[in-house]
């Protein structure tokens, strides 16, 4: 559940393996439901304010705030 700054309270899907969010953490919100959820319709974007990115993420790293791996 996430308080949004217009007081609005809110159930945000948190993508990808793992996260490191506590109690009171900001996160950012963007739009966008989960088909499998009922009434989650909003997701954290991961990467951003104190949400991490995926660790060892390959594919489609841009979805969940992976940095690129030096080779």
């Amino acid at each position: 559940r996430v308080r949004l700054t217009s007081g609005v309270e809110v159930t945000a899907y948190i993508p990808g393996v793992g996260h490191n969010l506590q109690e009171h953490s900001i996160v950012l919100v963007r739009g966008g439901r989960v088909k499998d959820l009922p009434g989650v319709r909003y997701k954290i974007i991961r990467g951003s304010l104190d949400t991490q990115g995926v660790k060892n993420r390959r594919q489609a790293r841009s979805r969940y705030g992976a940095k690129k791996e030096k080779s």
